[in-house]
């Protein structure tokens, strides 16, 4: 099996401060490139589990009705929304 190219898109804002690493919507995050490095930490450390679920073969536990792959960050004052999007590598 091919393991899938993942992405990540800013889609919300939930809490009442900035993002401290500076994300707003509409950023994206290619985990496959220099992006990664770019992404928050806190992110990363939430993300990974289901990225890697995703990339190969697997449903991950944050699919939504619509079959979108949604998470927050862990940041109670942020609390930025990202969706995770698998393309073919």
């Amino acid at each position: 099996m091919q393991k899938k190219k993942i992405k990540l898109t800013v889609i919300d804002r939930k809490g009442p401060r900035g993002c401290s690493r500076g994300h707003k919507i509409g950023d994206t995050f290619d985990l496959d490139t220099e992006d990664r490095g770019r992404l928050c930490p806190r992110v990363t450390h939430v993300c990974y589990p289901y990225a890697d679920t995703l990339r190969y073969g697997g449903e991950p536990p944050c699919k939504k009705e619509n079959g979108e792959y949604i998470f927050c960050c862990p940041d109670v004052d942020t609390i930025n929304v990202f969706r995770m999007d698998a393309e073919d590598a």
